[in-house]
């Protein structure tokens, strides 16, 4: 049997323990916390700088002629805007869709045309950041395209859940259509299971020049 001076020394022990292990996760949490404040910043200053290089190279563009060709991209490059009003979505459209550049902002999906150009253009985001407000998108919405070679507007034709190995979404078209994913559920904690995609066609006679919806 213990003592009372053993059983005094082993609860000493615990609540060291305990005190530690508070202290420790603590600072695991604040670390944590720390870091994504930091990614959440440094998205939010890379979107200002990208939106601001936009602008200035469409009204370039709308000085000189009325459609530009898009020059070589690369990933991460900045390739548009799309702006989605009643949802409130204004996000800069980066090429690419690799972890690094879906931090930045939304990406364009490797082997789509691009936004506005004849074919089914994808485009991907995160469920956590600057596609979060997809989870109210409706059928009928309006999207806007904007970029050097003009700006293209679209009505959203329907939403859907689909599986992750499901690429039949993106099947190529001869029309204008724009394809939106992220992952699905929007409040799963870890990977999502699935994904969340929205379709639309581009409309007839898009606004000239980089006039905003």
């Amino acid at each position: 049997m213990t003592t009372n001076a053993e059983q005094q020394i082993f609860a000493r022990r615990g609540w060291r323990f305990l005190s530690w292990a508070r202290h420790f996760f603590f600072l695991v949490g604040f670390l944590a916390l720390s870091y994504v404040a930091l990614v959440l910043l440094h998205a939010r200053s890379y979107q200002q700088n990208a939106n601001h290089a936009l602008d200035r190279e469409m009204q370039s563009s709308a000085q000189g002629a009325n459609a530009v060709a898009f020059p070589a991209l690369k990933e991460g490059d900045v390739v548009g805007r799309i702006l989605i009003p009643r949802i409130n979505v204004t996000v800069a459209i980066l090429q690419g869709t690799t972890p690094q550049t879906l931090r930045l902002g939304v990406g364009h999906i490797d082997g789509t045309p691009l936004p506005g150009e004849e074919g089914n253009s994808g485009i991907a985001g995160h469920r956590d950041t600057f596609f979060r407000n997809l989870r109210d998108l409706r059928s009928g919405d309006d999207i806007q395209i904007q970029s050097i070679s003009g700006v293209s507007n679209y009505k959203v034709d329907w939403l859907q859940i689909i599986d992750p190995k499901d690429t039949a979404i993106l099947t190529p078209s001869s029309g204008s259509e724009l394809t939106l994913v992220t992952c699905y559920p929007f409040h799963f904690i870890g990977s999502a299971p699935e994904r969340f995609a929205a379709h639309a066609h581009k409309l007839k006679d898009p606004t000239p020049g980089n006039a905003a919806l």
